[in-house]
């Protein structure tokens, strides 16, 4: 199905975001939630703002009931009534706090990838190099594993693990590349999957052993296995 463009919104829905961010605490939660790479809990928006829950939490509703913001629950699986998880509507009007180029560009650079049949291989080995590039950014101080999982976090892909012996799954509770994964998962996932494996290669102790994407009938996950050798 042909996915229809974002209507600008009319001059009253206009007025009522404009009414909205009129607030000088609601803008500045707004602004943290369009900067985050992955959703953000009430806690998490509290804490980076130095703001109690209960000053954050109707600002919040009241930016996702104007339709700047979008909630889901928090399936990760903690304790008691799970958390609600927020970030900018996807149908949210541009405004000026996003790089729209970058967007641009992506979709660009991947249709060249698809037009231009990249091989997988190709594709894997230029999330490599992506990932080795990072890992001469980290200071080697935790293992491997530990250190991707952090890389993966600071991404956006909102990471959880789980660890028997000397195998952790990363699970991926939020895809930073979802859209363009969905129209393209051959070559997007392949990069994500070139980017772990370059990372972890260059900081030595564990290998990416599986990786299942949007192809498989599992869950976006990886298994990582340690190796007992490091830099």
């Amino acid at each position: 199905m042909e996915e229809r463009p974002v209507e600008e919104p009319g001059p009253a829905r206009r007025l009522d975001l404009l009414k909205a961010l009129g607030d000088n605490t609601r803008y500045a939660i707004y602004l943290e939630l369009a900067r985050s790479p992955r959703p953000l809990s009430t806690a998490d928006v509290a804490e980076s703002l130095g703001l109690h829950l209960n000053t954050v939490r109707p600002h919040l509703e009241r930016l996702r009931e104007v339709g700047l913001l979008e909630s889901r629950p928090d399936a990760s699986g903690g304790v008691g009534r799970p958390q609600k998880l927020y970030e900018p509507a996807r149908d949210a009007p541009s405004l000026g706090l996003e790089p729209p180029v970058y967007p641009m560009l992506s979709e660009m650079l991947l249709q060249v990838a698809v037009d231009s049949a990249a091989e997988t291989a190709t594709v894997l080995e230029a999330g490599r190099d992506a990932g080795r590039a990072m890992a001469h950014r980290v200071a080697p101080d935790r293992s491997c594993t530990d250190c991707t999982v952090e890389m993966l976090d600071q991404l956006g892909f909102d990471p959880a693990t789980a660890t028997e012996g000397d195998r952790t799954t990363v699970g991926f509770g939020h895809c930073p590349f979802a859209d363009l994964a969905r129209s393209q998962p051959q070559v997007v996932c392949s990069l994500h999957r070139g980017l772990m494996e370059g990372f972890a290669e260059e900081l030595g102790g564990a290998v990416v052993e599986s990786f299942c994407d949007l192809s498989a009938r599992t869950p976006c996950r990886a298994d990582m296995v340690a190796t007992g050798t490091s830099l």
